[in-house]
């Protein structure tokens, strides 16, 4: 009887929706539900790190195949959509590109073709199931770690492999399996492609190993301040609870402070449902890029998170004259060098005051204003430009890529905006004399 007075006493103090929790954490360790996030066969994963791979010889000129390796794609996914652009690239300077795709419980072809189809519909690329195999490119680009096992366990013939890295993935969990399983992907014999320096300063402090930099972009036609210009109020936050990177209790402690140092602004939260977030929000679920960017448009401020490398929604608000509030994180700005951004240490107690002294400035349209012109012409042209030449350098060899270019490109000025790496090409009797 004490047990069961006990057992209602909680059940009273949860409500419905603690119980409903309680009942399926419960069933979710009696099933072993969580093997259902780990999405690689334990036949994929490599026992050591190779020494080295079967590579072809030098490609000679016209058209290339290159294979993508990565997750299904779902609707809204940024680590997709930015690959994707990479693809894009790839496909207008002429080559031909395959998503190998993969999932250990079964992917539909078709209807994973008609998800890229439909909402990245500049993508030509033919959609395959990586399980059947990896083969028939002339390079392979894997996209994350749980792909670059694949791209070696599933792609036993001569090909190049390049490792296309937008966050420093062991840090996606604890130190246990998964941590070390990442880690070590590193130190395959791939070329890497870093998006952004502070991925390639995070990768080269943990493993000594340097990485191409591939430059981060911002689409500034996308994200845009109103016109006509708006009053604004209140902030903004992306919501991923499901992503530790994302920094979500942490957020939600910030939040509640914020509130109660200033209770008369808004708080728009997007993405997925805050759980545990106990405050007044407005929520808008899952937003386009056009609907986002109206958002961004009406809000002062945004929280934007990120531990694992910098968010690509920091410079999206700036970009509509919104002003990100981001932690500080080692190298990071390297990447996001903009004076209007807000940096804080990743306390509740910084975050939220990072957030107040934004909304309690003057002069919110002129500071608006001044945020957007900051990143007006960034694009991801010169990272697709980039990540073009070293994928065909690592194919060709680099005195061909060099070759090539200068007969396509003329020399030019760089645009206003651009930034990182970019490809001028100089004919080769000029190298010459300035040498």
């Amino acid at each position: 009887m004490t047990r069961f007075r006990a057992a209602a006493r909680r059940a009273l103090a949860v409500g419905p929706r603690g119980i409903a929790q309680r009942v399926a954490q419960r069933a979710y360790r009696a099933t072993g539900a969580a093997d259902l996030l780990f999405n690689l066969d334990l036949d994929d994963i490599l026992a050591d790190v190779p020494a080295d791979l079967p590579v072809p010889p030098p490609a000679g000129e016209g058209p290339l195949t290159i294979g993508w390796v990565s997750t299904p794609p779902a609707p809204g996914s940024g680590g997709h959509t930015t690959v994707f652009r990479m693809v894009e690239a790839l496909e207008a300077a002429g080559h031909t590109c395959v998503l190998f795709l993969y999932d250990k419980h079964g992917l539909d072809v078709d209807r994973q073709t008609a998800v890229v189809r439909a909402h990245w519909p500049r993508v030509r690329a033919a959609v395959a199931d990586a399980r059947a195999g990896i083969g028939g490119v002339d390079a392979v680009v894997a996209t994350g770690w749980e792909s670059a096992h694949l791209v070696v366990s599933r792609g036993r013939g001569a090909m190049h492999r390049l490792y296309f890295l937008q966050d420093y993935e062991p840090y996606f969990y604890g130190h246990g399996a998964e941590h070390e399983l990442a880690a070590m992907t590193y130190r395959f014999p791939f070329r890497r492609l870093a998006l952004g320096e502070m991925l390639d300063a995070m990768v080269r402090a943990e493993t000594g190993l340097g990485s191409d930099v591939v430059p981060f972009g911002c689409d500034a036609t996308a994200y845009r301040p109103p016109e006509p210009e708006m009053d604004r109020s209140g902030i903004v936050y992306y919501s991923r609870p499901e992503f530790a990177r994302r920094g979500h209790q942490l957020a939600c402690v910030a939040l509640r402070r914020f509130h109660a140092l200033h209770p008369e602004q808004p708080i728009h939260v997007y993405g997925a449902y805050p759980r545990g977030l106990d405050l007044p929000i407005v929520f808008h679920g899952r937003l386009t890029p056009a609907e986002l960017n109206d958002l961004y448009g009406r809000t002062i401020a945004g929280l934007a998170l990120s531990f694992t490398n910098i968010t690509l929604v920091a410079e999206e608000m700036l970009a509509a004259g919104c002003i990100p509030v981001v932690n500080e994180l080692d190298a990071a700005h390297l990447v996001l060098a903009n004076p209007a951004v807000r940096w804080a240490e990743p306390t509740a107690g910084a975050l939220a005051g990072a957030l107040a002294e934004v909304v309690e400035e003057p002069d919110l349209a002129r500071r608006a204003r001044a945020a957007a012109a900051s990143v007006v012409g960034r694009s991801w042209e010169p990272a697709q430009r980039e990540l073009v030449r070293l994928v065909e350098e690592t194919v060709r060899g680099p005195r061909a890529v060099q070759e090539t270019r200068a007969a396509e490109e003329p020399l030019r000025a760089p645009r206003v905006g651009e930034r990182g790496p970019r490809l001028v090409a100089v004919p080769v009797e000029r190298e010459e004399k300035a040498s």
